[in-house]
């Protein structure tokens, strides 16, 4: 088995190859058809996220992230081999199926797993994060029940969904009430473009995208989106009041800098929603009477559950919802897509694909 693993971070990824492990108990063995290379695979190879205001940089090694390990949390496989334990629950999977693997896996005994949330556990085992992911050949994946049948959907398309999918349709639907307005999404990558794509199979009025990059609102504008503000303008404030034409009550902040929280804060009206999603780093600048006094809520969104993941690929079956751009590129350069994406090269997803 030829892996790309995190031998040291901040390091380039090591190419490994070892013995194809066998799976064992209730675990999966699927051979990787895709891996989509996510930006939160940069904060797990950088070692951890900045925290701003002159606080300790949040390392992902005390936050019990061991190395070596190999990353790849959007992943889809072919599957080859059940566990004893698993092939009388194999359910909706058997061999040779595609299948895409859920990759936000909790304990599976606590109450918040219980109640399937399991992308909240305190415990987690996240497939790519806290156990080895899909910058391999092959990977093991816990139970069938994380595999989700594909049914004939391209796995260079389906990849993202684990990831950049599911975290827009549940940050998506924690405004559900508002779609019938123009909303705000706050960046045009490959969180960005999914959302755009999304917003429109649930219904949704429109977005108005802002991103500095020139290239990425282009593609925003391409993807439907009602107007695309680049966030460095000294009038951004205005020219996104102007495009909504009414006041906003929704923001999505696909980046998490502070200043595009700054102006997601600003830009919100009386009794709006803020949804923090991005990772990029720093502290928040807001005033905090204002949050009081605008009724503001400011919720962050991570990642999605099982469920949502399901209802997720439904609604892209059935609303024939467009992919976002991708780039496939083979295995071995790994490496280099993680370095294109830090530099900002990249529309849409990188797509390692080994088979």
């Amino acid at each position: 088995m030829k892996s790309f693993k995190v031998l040291e971070f901040n390091e380039p990824l090591g190419e490994v190859d070892e013995q194809t492990p066998q799976p064992t108990g209730t675990q999966v063995l699927i051979r990787v058809k895709a891996a989509g290379v996510c930006h939160s695979d940069l904060h797990i190879w950088e070692g951890g996220y900045e925290l701003g205001h002159g606080r300790k940089k949040l390392s992902l090694k005390d936050r019990g992230i061991t190395l070596p390990r190999t990353m790849g949390h959007e992943t889809v496989g072919e599957v080859i081999a059940f566990g004893p334990d698993a092939e009388q629950e194999a359910g909706g999977v058997k061999i040779g199926d595609i299948a895409l693997a859920y990759p936000w896996i909790g304990c599976g005994k606590c109450a918040v797993c219980l109640t399937g949330d399991e992308n909240l556990c305190l415990a987690p085992r996240c497939l790519g994060v806290h156990c080895d992911g899909g910058y391999s050949d092959h990977l093991l994946v816990p139970h069938p029940r994380y595999l989700i049948d594909l049914k004939g959907m391209d796995p260079v398309i389906a990849a993202p969904y684990a990831c950049s999918g599911v975290t827009t349709y549940s940050a998506l639907k924690k405004i559900e009430s508002d779609l019938g307005n123009p909303i705000v999404i706050f960046g045009a990558g490959g969180l960005g473009l999914m959302a755009l794509e999304l917003l429109k199979a649930m219904g949704g009025k429109g977005a108005i995208v802002v991103d500095i990059d020139a290239k990425k609102r282009e593609a925003a504008i391409k993807a439907g989106a009602l107007a695309a503000v680049d966030g460095n303008a000294p009038d951004a404030l205005a020219q996104l009041s102007q495009a909504a034409g009414q006041p906003i009550l929704s923001v999505i902040d696909l980046v998490g800098t502070p200043s595009t929280t700054q102006l997601g804060f600003d830009v919100l009206s009386k009794g709006g929603k803020l949804i923090m999603v991005g990772l990029f780093g720093g502290g928040a600048t807001w005033a905090l009477p204002l949050i009081a006094m605008k009724a503001l809520t400011i919720q962050g969104s991570y990642v999605g559950n099982l469920r949502e993941t399901k209802e997720l690929l439904e609604l892209v079956r059935t609303k024939k919802v467009q992919p976002i751009p991708t780039t496939p590129m083979p295995l071995a350069k790994a490496n280099a897509a993680l370095n294109d994406l830090k530099d900002g090269k990249l529309v849409g997803r990188a797509i390692l694909t080994p088979a």
